[in-house]
């Protein structure tokens, strides 16, 4: 497969656990209870276009035309999902994790939008937290810390407690960008 640009992987990553849940209905139902769940939350968070094209992947549709009218981020999940029905080997690894140093920015604004009442930042927030929590390592960890950090928990001893070197670092980029949001 070839590389793809840094942001589309990223948004492949950042959307590995749900990518991997089409892939596993469309190939044994009984798991759509889980998905359902997903797509429940991303509809909430306003993903009506993925959610509806999600619905007719399942339905059986496999056409290129399930991407017309969505977004980038929308077009690379979509695809993505159907590269990994045809091929299995191209679905991103949902225990990676995102990268870092570009999940940190977003994450902080999300989490300091829903701390100071965005209701939408919050459901987002909720959202990702639970996606993060179906994954395994760090980012399960770290998915666990969300409502501590909604709350205002910024000490790192606590919120890195078990993680390894990589989640620690995730974990102090997230800090460090929450108290520039908080200057601010």
């Amino acid at each position: 497969m070839p590389t793809l640009p840094d942001h589309q992987q990223q948004i492949r990553q950042s959307h590995a656990v749900l990518i991997h849940q089409v892939v596993r209905v469309c190939h044994n139902p009984a798991e759509q209870p889980q998905l359902d769940q997903m797509l429940e939350m991303a509809q909430q968070q306003g993903w009506n276009d993925l959610v509806r094209t999600v619905q007719a992947i399942v339905d059986g549709r496999r056409d290129e035309a399930l991407l017309n009218g969505l977004d980038e981020e929308d077009t690379v999940i979509v695809r993505s999902i159907l590269q990994g029905l045809q091929n299995p080997a191209t679905l991103p690894d949902p225990n990676q994790g995102a990268d870092p140093t570009m999940a940190a920015p977003g994450l902080a604004h999300m989490i300091h939008a829903a701390s100071h009442g965005d209701a939408q930042a919050l459901q987002a927030a909720a959202f990702m937290a639970e996606q993060m929590i179906n994954t395994q390592g760090d980012m399960r960890l770290l998915g666990g810390q969300i409502k501590r950090l909604l709350d205002g928990e910024r000490d790192a001893d606590v919120l890195c407690k078990g993680m390894g070197p990589s989640g620690e670092q995730l974990v102090l980029n997230l800090l460090d960008e929450l108290n520039k949001l908080a200057e601010h």
